[in-house]
């Protein structure tokens, strides 16, 4: 046989699935470059801006150590989980054991996929909220799961209604995804709400998952809590956070489970047959942001919310249908009268202009008719992101 007439099949769990969004808008966009076409990206929730230089510092001083660039611990060295609970304890006022409690990882993603795969089988049921980060849905997925989706609807604080879910998904449900400050919405989750999900998460014996990167990005005042703080989470609760947008360290790729010691236990466990845990000069530089001076991400929020309200004014301007987010780095918008099909909306924006923003159709059905801007672009750019939007509407 001409080997140029093998083909291999992909397993069936992943047969379905398309390219991640971003990888296919990327290749679009450097089409439109190769064109000369000044594009202006507004779509990927990556931050522009650096972390601060004491952080840059611990990590060079530890990567000049002679002794930091073999294998570290799995799961994380013991000094960066213990920054872990120290930035818990600081923030939260959360005692959490860093031995069994917490667990570091290569980002965020890394963890939020591999939950489903340690928690469920072919057949349970994992409570997705639409629209919502769609690894929730794909991780799940490949492990076999029934996705129910649960409805965040603006009237409703884009908040999920736990009582509708039905009593035969609850029979079957092993998991509840939840993430606040939200994304894509930039919705925000007061306590009672987490109160009610723990006590729903105990009625049920369902998971509860929080996912809460966006917990230090917050504007005018609002502080956004952790579900650790409801009393009991950690029986029926993990949350997972990260460097990423809190400390700019998106590409670093160093975040955190923390809450259950059980599932701390089995994502551990899995860890440790999928990779060889961190460098240690990046987790150096964790504990460093994560116990170190804070007072800079006040200035930093001071530029995401300068941005942010750019793209509100003009947003209202194009006239969406938009509200101003207390937190997170996303403004989350209804299309303008005439405008229903977000996709198209914002292929014709790119190619028109060289605006790229993400459609809401990416995140669940519920995000049809719907568009989400990145803050992580700098202020200069937005502006006139937003100057070009406008113009084009008109």
């Amino acid at each position: 046989m001409n080997p140029s007439e093998i083909t291999f099949q992909p397993a069936a769990r992943i047969a379905s699935f398309k390219p991640y969004f971003f990888a296919a808008l990327s290749q679009k966009i450097n089409v439109l470059k190769a064109k000369n076409i000044d594009v202006i990206r507004i779509d990927m929730g990556s931050p522009d801006l650096p972390p601060a230089e004491f952080i840059i510092d611990a990590l060079d001083k530890s990567a000049r150590r002679k002794d930091t660039h073999g294998y570290t611990p799995n799961g994380g060295t013991p000094a960066f989980r213990q920054a872990i609970a120290t930035y818990y304890q600081t923030r939260f006022g959360v005692q959490l054991d860093p031995k069994t409690e917490t667990l570091t990882l290569l980002g965020s993603k890394e963890g939020l996929f591999n939950l489903s795969q340690i928690l469920i089988n072919p057949g349970d049921v994992a409570i997705v909220p639409d629209p919502g980060y769609p690894v929730y849905s794909a991780s799940g997925i490949i492990a076999g799961a029934e996705i129910y989706y649960v409805p965040l609807l603006k009237e409703n604080g884009f908040l999920p209604d736990l009582e509708s879910i039905p009593a035969d998904i609850l029979e079957r449900a092993k998991l509840l995804w939840l993430n606040y400050p939200n994304n894509p919405t930039g919705a925000i989750a007061p306590v009672s709400f987490l109160e009610k999900a723990i006590a729903f998460g105990r009625q049920h014996q369902i998971l509860i998952a929080h996912d809460a990167p966006y917990v230090d990005v917050c504007f005018d005042g609002y502080v956004a809590p952790s579900i650790m703080q409801v009393p009991g989470a950690k029986e029926v609760a993990i949350e997972f956070n990260s460097l990423s947008k809190a400390y700019n360290m998106a590409g670093w790729r160093l975040g955190m489970a923390v809450g259950n010691p059980q599932v701390i236990g089995y994502l551990h466990t899995y860890k440790s047959q999928v990779d060889t845990s961190h460098f240690q000069p990046v987790m150096d530089a964790g504990i460093a942001a994560l116990t170190g001076d804070q007072s800079w991400l006040v200035e930093r929020n001071l530029i995401y919310k300068q941005r942010r309200d750019i793209v509100v004014a003009g947003l209202k301007e194009a006239g969406f249908g938009v509200d101003v987010p207390p937190a997170a780095i996303y403004v989350w918008a209804h299309l303008p009268e005439g405008h229903t099909d977000s996709m198209q909306f914002c292929d014709r924006l790119l190619e028109e202009t060289g605006v790229s923003m993400t459609p809401g159709d990416v995140y669940g059905t519920f995000g049809k008719g719907y568009i989400r801007i990145s803050l992580g672009t700098a202020t200069d750019r937005i502006q006139e992101a937003m100057t070009r939007l406008v113009r084009w509407i008109r």
